[in-house]
């Protein structure tokens, strides 16, 4: 009886587009659209031109099976089978090929902005590494070092100090993560993403929910992301938040995310700053 059940559900499913089995199941739980945009953060526009069967609206096919899977979870479909009869559905209409975004794809509500426990987070855990240098410092340094920074330091900003033949300089008391560190990708919000190395092997490619985590291979060639949401991934190396790899306003592709790559970028960008503020 339960085979037949579903037999009979997939044949229902089948007589109807995808956008009008997920309308239906909406309505049928009393959700508005926006309902459905809080609970999955996916932007509201999106979620009408899924139901609307209107795909070119969308970022990429990917996006948009994505984007109904979650759908279908937040009514209580099986999300296995909107994204087949979804897959079917647009492949009938010519866009069975992957199809990148041609003006970026843009967040319309504030579910892009990172979640508080996220900043409270990244601003712990700044805090510990300041502590722990301090700490450090006042082990490695001698007397008469220590008598200099401390003339010499404000509340706002650390000084140069001279530790030898080589000069270092101190700039805001936040170790540099070593370039064969351990890469991890966290999302902080629904987000798909695939990543490739040089020869454009597949390393992982799928749709990552909020918390789910990515670890970069440590042996992989030059690996690489596509994602069309970098402002919804946390990206740390061995532990220590590095800059955001984009901020959603259009799709990035070809990004190193080895921690070499991810340091030189960093270091490229504090370059420019460095020269605009000049």
């Amino acid at each position: 009886m339960a085979e037949e059940s579903n037999d009979e559900e997939n044949v229902e499913l089948n007589l109807q587009s995808t956008g009008e089995t997920l309308r239906r199941a909406r309505e049928e739980k009393n959700l508005s659209l926006d309902d459905i945009a809080k609970e999955t953060r996916i932007p509201y526009r999106h979620l009408e031109s899924i139901e609307n069967g209107d795909f070119d609206a969308l970022p990429g096919r990917t996006y948009a099976i994505g984007f109904a899977k979650s759908y279908a979870r937040s009514v209580g479909l099986v999300d296995a089978t909107i994204g087949s009869q979804l897959r079917a559905e647009m492949e009938e209409q010519g866009l069975g090929a992957y199809q990148p975004e041609s003006s970026g794809y843009a967040p319309a509500s504030t579910s892009s902005i990172p979640p508080l426990y996220l900043v409270w987070t990244a601003g712990a855990i700044a805090l510990l590494v300041l502590i722990g240098f301090l700490v450090w410092r006042s082990f490695v340094l001698n007397p008469d070092d220590l008598t200099q920074v401390a003339d010499s330091e404000t509340a706002a900003t650390a000084p140069s100090i001279e530790t030898g033949p080589d000069a270092q300089t101190v700039a805001g008391a936040v170790a540099t993560p070593p370039s064969d560190g351990t890469v991890i990708l966290t999302a902080t919000e629904p987000v798909w993403m695939k990543i490739y190395d040089a020869e454009g092997n597949r390393l992982f490619e799928d749709e990552m929910a909020a918390g789910d985590t990515f670890t970069v291979p440590a042996d992989a060639d030059d690996p690489q992301i596509l994602t069309g949401r970098p402002d919804a991934l946390t990206v740390t190396i061995d532990g220590q938040v590095v800059p955001q790899l984009g901020t959603g306003e259009r799709t990035i592709k070809d990004v190193g995310v080895s921690a070499a790559a991810l340091l030189a970028r960093q270091q490229g960008e504090d370059q420019a700053a460095d020269q605009s503020s000049e």
